[in-house]
């Protein structure tokens, strides 16, 4: 009777967990692209950046500056005060500081670049996901047609991408640079080092270090620029190359960077890009991998899980990889002693480093 009863009880629990279930977790999945495309408007009609010049306004005032009626006014300002970019005080709207700091043409840290590909190139890629998925190919250019997503003739890629990418690493680079000893480093090769931003942001953060950046010509031009306008030319320069053909990677730096590459590519490449980096460096040198990483169970985190998806998207080869990934390869390259170092950046949540034996 006992073990009747017990039974029975635990068959009224589960019947109370289920009635307490709701669709509203559901909801929200489904309903994200609304924010998302409510920024993506805001940013095309350069919301953020009348607000910041022309300070305060009503929604009347906004209507005539944008040449929009009140009711879609309207709706875009409640949106835009309800997702954090807006805030207001009376009759009268304004940004938020997180907007006025990201979302304003023409500031160092501009975002609009990164919402903006989001947009041209990887929301429309998402309708074709179950395509990708099927066909294990991307759908965001045609594998058949060019030789990988980053080709300077591409035109989203070329005036979007490096922008886009720009803010999201600076940020990422002063999280790295505050967490983790670079005490014991003195010359730094950023290996698809993109901007410069990562390097920026880690000799600016510890002058002692100079560092150089290593990407194809139209990528080091662009670096170039972004280096000289932060101030950080004389310790900061750049060197031309391919990480996938060149052979060996440029030698006499004690601390290589992989800031937010590997994702990229697949296995067979990104251990041969680590193999790369062992030769490069001297023994008691060290790799340093910045990444989205995958916990050991490969269940999340939802930030480096969903980089996963996207990946199947936008490359042919590319996902994100878990701890244990970096820390199979890393040793089989012959590296010693990878660890982990937990950031909480939006580019990265983790540094794997280890030390050439």
């Amino acid at each position: 009777m006992l073990m009747e009863a017990t039974a029975v009880e635990e068959s009224r629990v589960t019947a109370r967990k289920d009635n307490d279930l709701t669709p509203i977790p559901l909801m929200e999945l489904v309903t994200g692209f609304w924010g998302f495309k409510t920024l993506t408007a805001a940013i095309g009609l350069e919301l953020f950046t009348h607000f910041s010049r022309r300070g305060p306004a009503t929604c009347e005032a906004v209507c005539t500056v944008l040449r929009l009626e009140r009711r879609p006014t309207d709706a875009l300002l409640a949106a835009c005060a309800s997702l954090g970019l807006l805030e207001k005080s009376g009759d009268r709207y304004r940004n938020t500081a997180l907007a006025e700091k990201f979302l304003v043409i023409g500031r160092p840290f501009y975002f609009g670049s990164f919402v903006r590909f989001s947009d041209q190139r990887e929301y429309p890629a998402w309708h074709h996901i179950v395509d990708a998925l099927r066909k294990n190919q991307p759908t965001a250019w045609d594998p058949e047609a060019q030789e990988s997503p980053f080709i300077p003739q591409d035109p989203v890629m070329r005036d979007l991408f490096l922008e886009a990418m720009h803010s999201l690493s600076t940020f990422t680079a002063k999280v790295l640079g505050d967490t983790c000893d670079f005490t014991g480093y003195s010359r730094v090769l950023d290996v698809g080092g993109g901007s410069g931003a990562f390097l920026t942001e880690l000799c600016r953060r510890h002058p002692h270090l100079s560092g150089t950046v290593f990407d194809l010509p139209h990528v080091c031009d662009i670096a170039q620029q972004k280096i000289a306008a932060a101030g950080m030319d004389h310790a900061v320069t750049t060197f031309t190359g391919d990480f996938h053909s060149d052979e060996p990677l440029p030698t006499g730096y004690d601390l290589i960077l992989l800031s937010m590459i590997l994702h990229n590519w697949d296995e067979t490449t990104n251990r041969r890009i680590l193999a790369k980096c062992h030769t490069a460096l001297r023994p008691g040198g060290t790799v340093m991998v910045c990444e989205l990483v995958l916990n050991p169970e490969r269940t999340g985190p939802r930030s480096a899980a969903l980089m996963g998806m996207n990946m199947l998207v936008l490359t042919d080869g590319g996902q994100n990889y878990s701890q244990t990934d970096y820390e199979t390869w890393l040793t089989e390259a012959g590296f010693e002693e990878p660890s982990l170092i937990p950031l909480d950046a939006a580019g990265a949540n983790a540094a794997l480093v280890a030390v050439r034996s």
